[in-house]
């Protein structure tokens, strides 16, 4: 490997640039106007009782061993502070409550507030009356809509009894365009950071990831990775659920394998295993198609082998307006054999359903009609999933050609229910899933056995026979199941078949 080669430049080039935008992103934090933000931390948290389990000797004198209800008092220093780079007015504070902020002392009650701040901001002082909200009650103290400049800051001193020191201590409240968040110095410093620790972060990450990756390319080994190449033509076809993983499982295996190109034609799981049986009937031998299929294939296809490669989680995705979370079976039922025709028979809004389905065609519906409704759905009545085609139909159901499109219209429509890949359906705006029977359609329970979420299924690629060991059929299979492409499948939501955990759930 020649040293001075076009990778080697690109990589030490890119060495450089990252160390420069490190630098760069110092000088910003430190120059450019951070947004509102109010920090706190607790300066000291201290026992005065002689009851406190707090794992120091106490001695006191005075009125600290005197006064009642001392036993188990302890004192509470807390600094709240503009650390942002904008000035914060009361307008800013968007609680609906009289007060800005409320901190709450775990498992302490407070007995007594002390306000102090530093002499140059005795204005201050004014605005911590009852009037303007200050108090507490309990564990819980109320602050004022206190106006903060750039760099001004207040501190509380508060006595509590109850409890033991080192108990946590939390600051709430909305700020219009900011944040109140807590500061994590290890000492009482009266001065901001001169940059966050989340930029300090980012600087270092990215200075080590660009020098690791020059070095990766510099000192790298040409050497093609030994997996098993094959060179040709393949179409992929099936399951559009699965699509997302097979389009880009056949991107990598292109990039490692020169002369292979996979193509990726997902049309439904029924209409894939059909093609792929109609393939192989018309030609001699196995033929370059493999077919991805949520479920097992029909009984009528024995000439079809099975491969199976991951356990794919699907959910019911509800639109927004509908704010239920959780569904029971029984009542999935119902709403799918048209009983329920509105939302508030379920607690929910006053809104008309509307069922938005797959073909006939798609692995996804096969799979919910199999392990959640125990039957088919009914039959369609409309066409764009709005107006009743069928006036007499107990409610409006119409079916689309694709995941996206189901999700596309449950979003924009109220009162929509459909179903999904659960992957693609946590990506999509305006709508979210439910449980079903209190259980989430969650990919790590399952894979850990501690969900009995009843929506999820195999997910088997089928050849014709079996293709020869040095065809990119094979190859590709591989390459899929148990090489680089269970990385992507697991990235994807769903669970590698070959792995110790998934070996179980594919059995």
């Amino acid at each position: 490997m020649e040293w001075l080669s076009a990778e080697n430049v690109v990589a030490v080039g890119t060495a450089v640039l990252g160390i420069v935008a490190s630098g760069v992103m110092v000088w910003y934090e430190r120059r450019v106007p951070r947004r509102k933000r109010i920090g706190y931390r607790v300066q000291m948290d201290n026992p005065i009782g002689d009851d406190v389990r707090s794992g120091r000797a106490n001695r006191r004198l005075g009125l600290f061993d005197e006064a009642p209800g001392m036993t188990d008092a302890t004192l509470v220093l807390l600094r709240i502070e503009n650390d942002g780079s904008q000035s914060i007015v009361d307008s800013d504070y968007t609680g609906r409550e009289l007060h800005g902020l409320t901190a709450v002392f775990t498992d302490r009650t407070i007995r007594g507030v002390s306000v102090t701040q530093p002499p140059e901001t005795d204005h201050l002082m004014d605005h911590f009356t009852a009037a303007a909200g200050l108090g507490y009650e309990g564990n819980t103290l109320r602050i004022p809509r206190v106006p903060l400049n750039r760099g001004d800051h207040f501190k509380l001193l508060v006595l509590l009894s109850g409890g033991d020191v080192g108990r946590e201590i939390r600051l709430s409240g909305g700020i219009r365009d900011g944040e109140v968040h807590p500061n994590r110095s290890a000492t009482p410093d009266e001065k901001p950071p001169l940059f966050s620790r989340a930029a300090r972060l980012i600087t270092i990450t990215l200075t080590l990831s660009v020098l690791t990756l020059a070095g990766i390319v510099v000192t790298r080994d040409d050497t093609p990775p030994p997996i098993g190449c094959a060179h040709g033509t393949l179409t992929v076809t099936g399951s559009t659920a699965f699509a997302p993983v097979l389009k880009e499982v056949a991107q990598k295996y292109q990039r490692d394998c020169e002369g292979a190109t996979v193509v990726i034609d997902a049309h439904g799981s029924t209409a894939g295993v059909r093609e792929l049986a109609a393939a192989g009937a018309q030609g001699k031998g196995a033929p370059p198609v493999v077919a991805l299929s949520d479920g097992p294939k029909p009984s009528d296809m024995p000439e079809l082998r099975e491969n199976r490669i991951a356990v794919s989680v699907f959910a019911l995705v509800v639109n927004d307006d509908v704010p239920l979370k959780n569904l029971s079976t029984r009542d999935v039922r119902r709403l799918y054999r048209g009983e329920i025709t509105n939302w508030r028979q379920l607690g929910g809004p006053d809104l008309p359903v509307h069922l938005v389905s797959r073909d006939a065609n798609s692995g996804t519906r096969q799979v919910f009609q199999r392990r959640v409704l125990g039957r088919g759905e009914i039959a369609n009545s409309s066409v764009d999933c709005v107006h009743k085609d069928d006036p007499t139909a107990p409610v409006t159901r119409c079916e689309l050609d694709s995941t996206d499109q189901v999700l596309a219209k449950v979003a924009e429509l109220p009162g929509a229910i459909g179903y999904s890949e659960l992957n693609a359906a946590d990506r999509a705006p305006g709508l979210h899933h439910l449980n079903l029977d209190a259980d989430p359609p969650s990919v790590d329970a399952i894979e850990h056995g501690t969900s009995a979420y009843p929506y999820r299924e195999i997910e088997y690629a089928y050849t014709y026979g079996r293709p020869p060991a040095d065809s990119l059929a094979s190859s590709f299979l591989t390459y899929l199941a148990r090489g680089n492409g269970q990385d992507v499948i697991r990235t994807h939501g769903h669970i590698p078949c070959w792995t110790p955990e998934g070996m179980k759930l594919c059995a």
